[in-house]
């Protein structure tokens, strides 16, 4: 009796632990979201199993990102010649390669690029090629933390991947900048999003709940007519926000589309395969008491 209470007890113990670990799995996600408003759904035509990228959307993302993004921000893991890849934003499909691409050139020469004189041995400046990557700002990533009050601004090739619900986190967070509520303290310097994760109640001083968001030290960086574009699209904060995630998103993942193509084909295959394999199964057996 005595060792049968003592199991009941150890096994009481047990589902009291299991049931606090998982309330404590569960609490994580609102943990880490630092109480940030939920992005918006920018209803990007790249979303879900079918979804695509628009090559015109790209284009004016790539606009947006190389006139007011690249500022800052670098994407070291980009070169020029990946915008003429198949499902880029100047793919050419006439183009002998991607680095071939009368496009890409162009763009690529419209950029200088640091280099080394190969007679003088001197650093210069060069236009870029197809073959470069993208350029950064800095030099360094000291100088860049020098020159954004002591925090470097982070890179965006695989921004996307980086944040869950990445292209509308990014979307949401662009178009998300407003005035702080009052009673919110907030210092020079910083400004307020509610798309930020963070936490407003050590500097909440008005009634009922702190805001959600948090602090951005990244002023908003569109404003309306900033940047022109050549196909008529509306030139708004909105609309530069939602063009400049989506060519972050594709920068991401390049591959996203001909993987779900790949995905497709897949599961066509196995769907027939386990048709096959369970119409072999009935001819092999058929008859045979099992």
């Amino acid at each position: 009796m005595i060792i049968l209470k003592k199991n009941a007890l150890t096994m009481r113990k047990t589902l009291v632990t299991l049931v606090a670990a998982v309330g404590l799995l569960a609490a994580a996600p609102a943990l880490a979201a630092g109480g940030a408003q939920h992005p918006r759904s920018a209803g990007f035509s790249f979303e879900g199993p079918f979804g695509t990228f628009d090559q015109g959307q790209l284009q004016r993302g790539y606009k947006v990102y190389r006139e007011v993004c690249a500022a800052c921000h670098s994407m070291d893991l980009m070169h020029f010649r990946n915008l003429g890849e198949a499902g880029g934003p100047f793919y050419d499909p006439h183009a002998a390669s991607p680095a071939e691409n009368g496009f890409v050139k162009t763009l690529a020469a419209e950029v200088q690029v640091p280099d080394i004189d190969t007679e003088t041995g001197e650093a210069i400046m060069r236009d870029a090629t197809p073959a470069d990557k993208f350029p950064s700002a800095y030099p360094n990533a000291t100088a860049a933390a020098a020159g954004n009050g002591g925090a470097a601004p982070p890179d965006l090739s695989v921004m996307a991947k980086a944040r869950h619900d990445g292209a509308n986190y990014m979307y949401s967070l662009l178009s998300g900048y407003r005035a702080a509520p009052a009673g919110l303290q907030i210092r020079p310097g910083q400004y307020y999003n509610p798309y930020m994760a963070g936490d407003m109640t050590p500097f909440w001083t008005g009634e009922g709940h702190a805001p959600p968001g948090g602090f951005i030290a990244m002023p908003p960086p569109l404003a309306a007519g900033q940047v022109t574009y050549d196909d008529g699209s509306p030139e708004t904060v909105d609309q530069y926000a939602r063009d400049v995630s989506a060519f972050i998103a594709w920068a991401s993942d390049p591959r996203a589309t001909e993987r779900k193509q790949a995905g497709f084909g897949v599961m066509i295959f196995l769907f027939l395969f386990a048709g096959l394999t369970y119409l072999s199964y009935r001819k092999i057996w058929k008859g045979v008491a099992h």
